[in-house]
């Protein structure tokens, strides 16, 4: 049975002004190339299918053309679980219909599928809360997927019925999934975990969350160890971190199969991927990831002066750029028109200006006698070791000689 495993596609997104919707197009419709190329039985999504609560219209409709296409028409089940980017109530809201279509919503951590047939596709034979089991024709045996949508403390001790004891997340999902393994989990099926959270190999180095992205780690409360996942699972299919790798601290591959683009300059050279898993019961499975190409790449760039940094950004247009500019100057707004004209891509441009120990080390005497342009040249200077160019003079005179607006 082959498996896709993918996540965090966060439609919707944008990198701060820039939107990356015809990137996320293309990338989706990447992914669904290389389910039918790899001929996929199932598809997961770990989570994260939108970026906020309240996606535009254009991501809605771009999850549910995206979900529909990887479905094959209800023939190939697509499992899709809420992140912590999603709303649980808006995931589960297209539940009825989209099941129809061969698509499995999981909203919540307590979320229980009820039996159901897929005309000439797939059935759910089994379920309970947080589990279900799925019958392909063209197997003999099941496929049975142990799921947890993303959920805070407080939510997993709502939904998972342990109110009453003090357990902290990671006892809470050992138990809930251990439960559900020594139940429906037996060796006569290919069993698979998925889930939407921060999970580490206990005693291995903390991993770090995307930039920008809405930490689940608080403290050391939220913890998940991979030690907590049941030995009959055979593989782990995880979403929230944005990079590829297989964390270990378990039998099994525990993988977070990266998101489909960077989403952020701290992702800047990332090999973005999709995972495919190929298992039968009783066996270890095999997975590897496969790379996925479209979208823009992330750089960011440190240059000394406007001209290297502009004759780079035309040989590299189709890139979104983070700009560091260093120089004795502060950047004048010719420079800075010349850079955004030069590349329709630029995010940021940070200009460093260096300040010479020499200026920096002068014992500093303020004449307040001064006029005020003499003390503003003055703070400048002190502030950033040289002089203000004409153009920020004369914005200053515009400022002073102007006239204050007059209440009839």
């Amino acid at each position: 049975m082959k498996i896709l495993h993918t996540g965090d596609w966060h439609l919707g997104k944008r990198l701060d002004h820039f939107s990356r919707l015809d990137e996320q197009r293309a990338v989706l419709s990447e992914i669904c190339e290389i389910a039918d190329k790899e001929k996929v039985d199932a598809v997961i999504v770990a989570g994260d299918l939108f970026d906020a609560f309240n996606p535009p219209v254009e991501a809605m409709e771009l999850l549910y053309r995206t979900l529909r296409k990887l479905s094959h028409e209800g023939r190939r089940p697509v499992i899709a679980i809420a992140g912590n980017h999603d709303s649980a109530d808006r995931i589960d809201a297209p539940d009825t219909l989209a099941r129809e279509c061969g698509i499995l919503f999981i909203g919540y951590p307590k979320a229980e599928i009820n039996p159901c047939t897929i005309p000439g596709g797939f059935s759910v034979s089994q379920s309970a809360q947080g589990f279900v089991e799925i019958t392909l024709p063209a197997y003999s045996y099941p496929l049975r997927i142990v799921h947890t949508a993303f959920a805070n403390e407080i939510r997993l001790k709502q939904f998972l019925g342990f109110d009453e004891r003090e357990l902290q997340v990671n006892e809470l999902l050992k138990e809930h999934w251990h439960d559900l393994a020594e139940r429906y989990c037996d060796n006569q099926g290919l069993n698979i975990l998925t889930a939407h959270l921060y999970m580490l190999k206990r005693n291995g180095e903390l991993l770090e969350e995307p930039e920008g992205e809405k930490p689940i780690k608080l403290g050391y409360a939220d913890l998940v160890y991979s030690d907590s996942i049941p030995k009959q699972i055979q593989y782990t299919a995880l979403g929230h971190l944005h990079r590829f790798q297989q964390i270990g601290g378990h039998p099994a591959p525990v993988v977070y199969a990266s998101s489909p683009l960077a989403y952020s300059f701290s992702e800047a050279g990332q090999e973005k991927n999709v995972v495919l898993i190929e298992g039968v019961p009783n066996h270890p499975v095999q997975y590897r990831p496969i790379p996925l190409t479209a979208g823009r790449k992330l750089h960011r760039k440190r240059f000394e002066d406007v001209d290297t940094a502009i004759q780079w950004l035309a040989a590299h247009p189709e890139t979104l750029v983070e700009l560091t500019i260093v120089s004795q100057e502060f950047l004048s707004s010719a420079d800075l028109k010349r850079l955004h004209e030069s590349h329709e891509g630029i995010i940021h441009i940070i200009p460093v200006v260096q300040r010479e120990e020499s200026a920096i080390a002068k014992a500093r005497s303020v004449n307040l006698e001064q006029e005020v342009d003499q003390l503003f040249k003055d703070y400048f200077s002190y502030r950033l070791g040289q002089e203000p160019n004409e153009e920020i003079m004369d914005l200053l005179n515009e400022v002073i000689n102007s006239e204050p607006e007059k209440e009839e």
